[in-house]
């Protein structure tokens, strides 16, 4: 039953990562080795699942609908060993994908306190600030920004940040300070991720002003963007909690404060229904209150 489990959890990270070597070395396995495993799941199950050439590993048909219900199953039973402990303990591997300036700033510095309260937890951060696949990267939780886009999969909103416009002392000394939304066609744009290169929108008592902007730097991090502001390259737009340590130190402004730009809402995308492992949940948990505290 133990190698059953084992060969379940290896087709699973397989499907995942389409790679017998990338899984067998995550769970201990040699690639021939996690080979003769799923080969004897195949034996077992009475059906290929899945077709192996030189250059790739696709599911086949009966794999993909054996996914669907294997990976539910596993994280229940990985959610009844973790209620039969009653301790509240978490145990396994946790996968996060986040954005790099999101863990930099937000979730690393606040780890500590997720890590001694479970100790048996090994936690796994996939720093990009592309949007991984939930099931093709393994991630067992998302964390990012803007609407639930995934209909598979369930969303939870941490916190709302709103969005800034930020600047250098040296290049406003140069450019000048922009007063109105307007001014901002005639000024340098960083343009940063999730931000759309051709205009900002902007919001003042009944007055909805969109602007275009021309972005000579175009960054797809948000660290990168931060660094081209304060070394003067031009104006940005982020949400306030990633520059609020450039702001609180001086080296960026803010600008046109009394517009308002909206927020960006921040989310937890976690698999849906019990597909969720209880350390994916408990993470999120622990996100809400870290965030609003």
């Amino acid at each position: 039953m133990n190698d059953r489990l084992t060969a379940l959890k290896l087709f699973v990270r397989v499907a995942q990562t389409r790679s017998f070597s990338a899984a067998g070395r995550e769970l201990g396995f040699s690639q021939p080795s996690a080979s003769r495993l799923i080969a004897a799941l195949e034996q077992n199950v009475g059906a290929a699942l899945f077709t192996r050439t030189t250059r790739a590993v696709t599911l086949t048909e009966a794999g993909a609908s054996y996914l669907d219900r294997v990976s539910p199953i596993l994280a229940a039973l990985e959610e009844a060993d973790h209620e039969a402990r009653g301790t509240g303990e978490l145990r396994g591997t946790l996968r996060v994908g986040v954005s790099s300036s999101l863990a930099i700033r937000e979730v690393i510095p606040n780890l500590p306190r997720f890590m001694s309260r479970h100790p048996e937890l090994q936690l796994e951060l996939l720093m990009d600030d592309h949007r991984q696949d939930l099931v093709h990267d393994g991630v067992d939780v998302a964390i990012r920004f803007g609407a639930l886009a995934d209909s598979t999969a369930v969303a939870r909103r941490l916190i709302s940040w709103p969005r800034v416009l930020v600047a250098a002392p040296s290049y406003l000394q140069r450019r000048g300070h922009p007063a109105t939304p307007a001014d901002l066609a005639t000024h340098s744009v960083i343009v940063g991720p999730g931000v759309a290169p051709t205009s900002w929108s902007f919001r003042k008592d009944r007055r909805v002003m969109s602007v275009a902007v021309e972005g000579r730097l175009m960054v797809t991090v948000n660290e990168g963007a931060i660094a081209g502001a304060v070394v003067g390259l031009g104006i940005m737009s982020t949400v306030s909690a990633g520059c609020a340590k450039e702001v609180a130190s001086g080296a960026l402004v803010r600008i046109l404060t009394d517009w308002d730009m909206g927020v960006v809402e921040l989310h937890a995308i976690l698999p849906s229904g019990r597909a969720a492992k209880p350390s994916a949940k408990a993470f999120a948990d622990f996100l809400v209150d870290t965030l609003h505290a």
